[in-house]
C-alpha cells in the first residue's frame, strides 16, 4: 500500500506508515526517544512526534495550542473535516458532547452486555475449534467488538463485514487515498442515516435512539449531523481498537507459554494482565493540529503542522515504566496511556476492557494450549491503529 519513499533517517524523516514501522515499531521508538523528546518530519505536510510519556502527556492536556479537529495524520489536509464529536471537538463544545456518550458505557452497562459478548466468543470458537488451527484475527478477534457494538447500536450483527470494510478504508487506505476515505465515510453516513430515519417512525431501546433522544446544553435535540458523526465515531473507535488489542494479546500468549500457563493457573491475575497487555501493545495513535506556536519539552513547534500522538510509544518509555520493553503480567504500578490522556480519554474504556477480558478468558477455557503456526505469517495493520490482521495459530500439543 505504501507509495512513500522508504525512510533512511528515522529521526529527521519518520513515517509511521513505513512497512518497518508497521512490522516492528519498538526499536524505532527507542531510537527516536534517545535522539530527542520531539522529532519532526516534512512528510504529511509537516508533522511532529513527541517520543516520551511526559511530552505526549503535555500535548494531550494542552487544548489551547493543540486542536483535535483533525485526529489522523494523512497526506492531505482538507479545509473541512467530517466531524465525529466528541473526538474531533475542542473546548467548550467537547465536554457536553462527551457527557452524552458516557451513560451507555458505565461499568453497570458493561455487566449487562457481558453475557452477549461471552456468547459471541463461544459462537465464534465453535466454528473452528475442531480444525486444530485458525487465523485468529480473521475468525475470532475482529468479529467480537464488531458484533458487540452492533448489538449496542441495535443494528444487524450480520452487517459486520460492511463495517470491517469501511474501517479498513478509513483508518488504513484513507491515510494515502482521500477518495477511498471519503467514499467510506459517505457510505457509513448513509447507512446510519437510514437507521436514524427508521427510528423516527419506530423508536427503539438502543444506542442510536439514546443519541436521538439526547439534548444539548440548551435543551435542544442533537442535529442529525451530530448524531451521525457520533455514530460513525462509535463504530470506528469501538471496533478496530479492541480487535487489535485482543489480537495482540493472543499473539503474545501464543508465543509466551509461561504467561499463558500462569493466567490459566491464576485467573485472578487477569485484570492486572489486561492492563499490562494494553500498555505493552497499545493499539491507538491519535493526532493533534498545532494551532499556536509553543514548545513541547523545550522543542519549538509551529502552527499548521500535525502532531502524531503515539500513546503506544509513550507506554514504552523507560523513564515512566521500569523494564518498559518487557511484558510483566503482574506489574503493580501501571499508569499507561492506552486509552489516551486528557479530555479525550476513551469513552469506551470499560467496554474495551470487558471485551478483552471475556475474549481471552473464553479462548483460554476452550483452547488452553496454542502457539503461533510456523507455516503462517503474522501481519500487522498500518497507520492509526496497530494490531494483527493475520494471526495463524495451531492448537494442541506440538508433535
Amino acid at each position: 500500500m505504501s507509495n512513500h519513499a522508504p525512510v533512511t533517517d528515522w529521526v529527521h524523516d519518520f513515517d509511521h506508515t513505513d512497512p518497518r514501522w508497521t512490522e516492528n515499531p519498538f526499536p524505532i521508538w527507542d531510537e527516536l526517544r534517545t535522539a530527542s523528546p520531539v522529532v519532526h518530519t516534512d512528510r504529511f505536510l509537516g508533522c511532529y512526534m513527541p517520543t516520551t510519556y511526559e511530552a505526549v502527556k503535555k500535548v494531550a492536556y494542552d487544548t489551547e495550542h493543540f486542536s483535535s479537529r483533525r485526529v489522523i495524520v494523512r497526506d492531505v489536509r482538507p479545509d473541512t473535516t467530517q466531524s465525529a464529536p466528541p473526538i474531533t471537538s475542542d473546548p467548550p463544545e467537547h465536554k457536553p458532547a462527551k457527557k452524552l456518550l458516557l451513560p451507555p458505557f458505565t461499568p453497570d452497562a458493561m455487566k449487562k452486555l457481558e453475557p452477549r459478548v461471552r456468547a459471541i466468543c463461544n459462537e465464534l470458537i465453535d466454528e473452528f475449534i475442531t480444525d486444530g488451527k485458525c487465523d485468529a484475527a480473521a475468525r475470532y478477534t475482529k468479529h467480537i467488538p464488531v458484533r458487540a457494538i452492533a448489538h449496542m447500536l441495535g443494528i444487524p450483527e450480520k452487517d459486520s463485514d460492511l463495517f470491517i470494510t469501511w474501517i479498513h478504508e478509513i483508518l488504513e487506505l484513507g491515510i494515502k487515498d482521500d477518495d477511498t476515505m471519503m467514499r467510506a465515510i459517505h457510505a457509513m453516513t448513509a447507512y446510519f442515516a437510514g437507521h436514524v430515519e427508521d427510528r423516527k417512525k419506530h423508536p427503539t431501546d438502543d444506542l442510536i435512539s439514546t443519541l436521538m433522544n439526547a439534548r444539548d446544553k440548551d435543551g435542544k435535540p442533537l442535529s442529525d449531523v451530530h448524531v451521525l458523526g457520533s455514530l460513525r465515531l462509535l463504530l470506528i473507535a469501538g471496533i478496530d481498537t479492541t480487535w487489535s488489542a485482543i489480537g495482540s494479546s493472543l499473539w503474545h500468549l501464543a508465543k509466551t507459554p509461561a504467561d499463558r500457563d500462569r493466567l490459566i493457573a491464576e485467573p485472578e491475575l487477569m485484570p492486572t494482565a489486561i492492563e499490562e497487555l494494553l500498555r505493552a501493545y497499545s493499539p491507538v495513535t491519535m493526532a493533534r493540529e498545532v494551532m499556536k506556536e509553543t514548545a513541547i519539552s523545550g522543542c519549538p513547534v509551529k502552527p499548521g503542522n500535525m502532531v502524531l500522538l503515539s500513546f503506544p510509544a509513550a507506554n514504552r518509555d523507560p523513564a515512566m515504566f521500569p523494564d518498559a520493553d518487557k511484558v510483566v503480567i503482574d506489574r503493580k504500578e501501571n499508569r499507561h496511556a492506552a486509552f489516551g490522556l486528557g479530555i479525550h480519554r476513551c469513552v469506551g474504556s470499560n467496554l474495551a476492557r470487558m471485551e478483552m477480558t471475556v475474549a481471552i478468558e473464553e479462548w483460554l477455557k476452550r483452547i488452553p494450549d496454542f502457539r503461533l503456526d510456523p507455516a503462517g505469517k503474522v501481519t500487522w495493520s498500518e497507520g492509526t491503529v496497530r494490531g494483527p490482521r493475520q494471526l495463524p495459530i495451531l492448537f494442541g500439543k506440538a508433535g
